[in-house]
């Protein structure tokens, strides 16, 4: 008999897309689904999606280079759950996004951008770095995604002019 197994650690190098990181989740559907974030701080079992947005963006970066993508940024409130409360499961996340999805369109080839934070505190914005399946838990390890300069970027690695000198 051949049973697919899923990898029990997917990492996605910061870059996953919404369609990437809903597919990794597919197989583990009664799963807890837990957030990590800053060094392997947990967001809070009673976390909440507040919103999900569809972007598209048109930028101009500081090199005068035009670039355009899709963006789903999935903005989660980091509240405590009530007594004896439990992180939502992976079906409820997917159902969340199913429902979205059915009134906004989603691209699940869009980059996918989480927005965390505590009530009253500012939001930080984060990529997903990984995910770790354990027992019955699936942990999204959030990465914070840092300010960069495009030109200056494409240059260190292909070695192109850079604006900033």
């Amino acid at each position: 008999m051949n049973v697919h197994a899923s990898p029990r650690k997917t990492d996605f190098h910061g870059d996953a897309s919404l369609g990437v990181f809903l597919d990794a989740l597919e197989t583990h559907a009664d799963k807890a689904l837990v957030l990590a974030y800053d060094d392997g701080q947990r967001v809070q079992p009673g976390y909440h999606v507040t919103e999900v947005k569809a972007g598209s963006f048109v930028t101009l970066d500081c090199g005068g280079n035009p670039d355009a993508w899709q963006e789903t940024v999935l903005q989660v409130e980091d509240i405590p759950a009530g007594e004896g409360g439990m992180p939502m499961t992976v079906a409820k996340f997917r159902t969340i996004l199913a429902k979205v999805s059915s009134r906004v369109a989603l691209d699940h080839a869009a980059r996918l951008t989480w927005e965390v934070s505590r009530p009253g505190e500012p939001m930080k914005v984060y990529d997903v770095g990984g995910l770790d399946i354990e027992g019955d838990r699936v942990t999204a390890h959030l990465a914070p995604r840092p300010a960069i300069c495009k030109p200056r970027h494409r240059a260190q690695q292909t070695g192109a002019a850079s604006c900033c000198g």
